[in-house]
């Protein structure tokens, strides 16, 4: 979402005044609060807004943050969320919206447009939570997201018969525990860029992610990137500037 170029918009047609718009950019670039410092330009710098990290941060700092984003940007976004704090800040946002699955906590006043197309994939079920994190935030950035999952390599056919699928995106996330081995038969199967998630799933010797990780970066086919253990976030975002990038978009 390029926050700068929805102003102009607005302007050119009307729905803001002249004032409003020089209110928004006479903005300081970020915004004090003593415990966190809201960095309100960046959605003008890099085209996203900030996004929360909710896990380990205080009650009372992650309410007035959610509070604060929707003041300023009429959104807001944040991932690792517990019910806990979903609860939290239903009461301070009645509209808030939260997903067990993915853990993400969100505001959303205006749908977006979805543009582009990219592929999230996981070997298994237990892989969901980090393929919806994924997901959900490429298309709360406005990216149109196909859902490929239980396709791990384990039952190779059922990978297969989503090729067609696969070739026709922008990008391709690819998401594992255990050995992590999605990734590179993707990788062999697609002429686009995949970005592999490795996850905590898996016994003793996978470490926690670890045995995945080290797979995916030594893979053989070519055209991967590797993200942190479970950062479906990371991916998701990665995923939306490819995916940019394809539509000749912002």
């Amino acid at each position: 979402m390029d926050k700068t170029r929805e102003i102009l918009e607005d302007l050119k047609n009307g729905s803001i005044t002249v004032e409003d718009a020089e209110r928004y950019f006479r903005r300081a670039p970020y915004e004090e609060l003593d415990y966190a410092k809201l960095d309100t330009h960046r959605g003008i710098r890099s085209g996203f807004p900030e996004v929360i990290f909710c896990q380990g941060k205080a009650d009372e700092y992650l309410v007035k943050l959610y509070e604060k984003m929707v003041e300023a940007d009429g959104c807001a976004f944040g991932t690792r969320a517990s019910a806990h704090q979903y609860e939290l800040v239903k009461a301070s946002i009645d509209d808030v919206q939260y997903d067990t699955v993915s853990r993400i906590l969100k505001v959303v006043h205006k749908e977006r447009e979805l543009r582009g197309r990219v592929a999230v994939c996981c070997a298994g079920t237990a892989d969901v939570p980090v393929a919806e994190e994924a997901a959900q935030t490429a298309e709360y950035f406005g990216t149109k997201v196909e859902r490929v999952y239980d396709v791990g390599v384990s039952g190779l056919h059922r990978l297969l018969s989503k090729v067609e699928l696969l070739q026709s995106v922008n990008c391709v996330v690819a998401i594992a525990g255990m050995e992590g081995a999605l990734a590179s038969v993707i990788g062999g199967l697609v002429s686009v860029p995949v970005i592999a998630v490795p996850t905590s799933v898996g016994y003793g010797a996978s470490f926690g992610g670890l045995s995945a990780l080290l797979t995916m970066i030594n893979s053989c086919a070519n055209g991967i990137a590797v993200v942190n253990i479970d950062n479906g976030y990371g991916a998701g975002y990665m995923a939306t500037q490819i995916n940019r990038l394809a539509t000749g978009g912002r």
